[in-house]
């Protein structure tokens, strides 16, 4: 028999109690041995639920039991999260979690007591939901070099996107509409301003490249500036908008990482994602891209990559499996001046003048819609280093050119 218990019974952790109760004996048989849920922690009461008998608001109840090997953490946030799991790892018990933020900013600390008590520490689900893609970057695609991690990592913004896209429903409304379908929460701001993509980037990154990677160091930005005019100036050079997270191995094994809205042209395979799904294509030098799809979210999805997670822990309760990273310093993530192009969208009251500009600054731009009546332009420059483009563009603006939006 092995025991397994649960910190927190809301939306993941309800579903792994739901899927280790009701399927016991499909997952036992995966295992080729009795797992059995035997304490779940929450300061609610559940009477009546079939396991009521399980509930406790008592962590040390967990942790001062021996029989417990296996700790699933569904709580979410950092506190107290992060001290309920080093407790757990320290007292010789493996821990899996669905906690992105947990992960992101205390994971090379928590993998580093794991190696050291020789117990798992493992988070399948704390990227992508029930995609299985932190697993096949360890494992399967271990002979490779990774050398860049990219995607869509957010369901909530890529629905709003995707309606902003397709139905032409102003941003307000296409949140409004996430929240009334339950994608987005009523507090949005993790989701809509890039904090949720953030995490998983670094996720994937530390992964990826073996050092931590901490959310301050990733530039993150996100979509609460996109409008309906970004959104069909984009269409008109053949692109959507999507907020993609990004993070690429540079020559000298430092990295650069970053979560923002970009132009993704209609024959790249993210701008098919749709709705509240998510895509992440790893890049490795034997492989090229390898992409992996799906729902990212959702109670069944998430539990389903948790309850995977307790499983492998079962199958190595006397052994590790390597899933580590060291951890980081303050100048693994640079931000390089690299070449590139951007979208410029402008306006002025002096719409000649707003032509005359643009195209003394952007002489080679590829392509610009011209809309005289709202006396604004839009255009896609010249490829050259970030920074010798923003030098243009604000020599755009000094010329009384208000710069409504640049995008990648």
């Amino acid at each position: 028999m092995i025991y397994a218990a649960i910190l927190g019974h809301g939306v993941v952790g309800s579903g792994v109690a739901e899927i280790l109760i009701n399927e016991h004996k499909r997952i036992s048989d995966k295992v080729k041995d009795d797992i059995e849920v035997k304490y779940i922690l929450d300061l609610r009461d559940f009477d009546d639920l079939p396991y009521s008998d399980k509930f406790t608001k008592d962590f040390n109840v967990i942790l001062q039991d021996e029989d417990v090997k296996i700790v699933a953490e569904a709580m979410g946030g950092v506190n107290p999260a992060y001290d309920f799991v080093k407790k757990c790892l320290n007292a010789g018990k493996s821990v899996v979690t669905s906690n992105k933020e947990l992960v992101a900013a205390k994971g090379a600390e928590l993998l580093s007591i794991a190696k050291e008590k020789n117990v798992n520490f493992l988070f399948e689900a704390s990227v992508g939901g029930g995609i299985p893609v932190l697993r096949p970057m360890s494992q399967c695609l271990a002979a490779n070099e990774i050398t860049e991690v990219k995607g869509i990592l957010n369901g909530t913004t890529n629905y709003i996107l995707n309606k902003m896209i397709v139905d032409n429903m102003p941003f307000d409304e296409a949140l409004k509409l996430a929240q009334d379908n339950g994608y987005a929460e009523k507090d949005p701001t993790a989701d809509i301003e890039g904090h949720d993509a953030c995490r998983k980037i670094c996720i994937l990154a530390s992964l990826g490249f073996g050092k931590h990677v901490y959310p301050e160091q990733v530039k993150t930005e996100g979509i609460t500036d996109i409008s309906l005019d970004d959104v069909e100036y984009a269409d008109n050079f053949n692109c959507v908008i999507k907020l993609i997270g990004t993070a690429t191995k540079l020559a000298d094994g430092k990295i650069s990482a970053h979560v923002r809205p970009t132009l993704v042209s209609r024959d790249h395979i993210l701008s098919g994602v749709h709705g509240v799904f998510n895509a992440v294509v790893v890049t490795g030098d034997e492989t090229d891209d390898v992409m992996f799809y799906g729902k990212g979210a959702g109670k069944f999805p998430t539990a389903s990559a948790v309850v995977a997670d307790i499983i492998d822990c079962a199958k190595h309760l006397n052994s590790r499996k390597y899933v580590f990273w060291e951890d980081g310093d303050s100048d693994y993530v640079v931000t390089p001046d690299l070449k590139t192009r951007l979208y410029v969208y402008a306006k002025s009251n002096d719409y000649d003048a707003l032509i005359e500009t643009s195209a003394l600054a952007f002489p080679d731009h590829d392509g610009i819609i011209k809309n005289r009546y709202k006396s604004e332009i839009a255009f896609l420059t010249d490829e050259d280093t970030e920074s010798s483009l923003r030098e243009k563009i604000a020599s755009i603006k000094a010329d009384k050119v208000k710069i409504m939006h640049t995008l990648f």
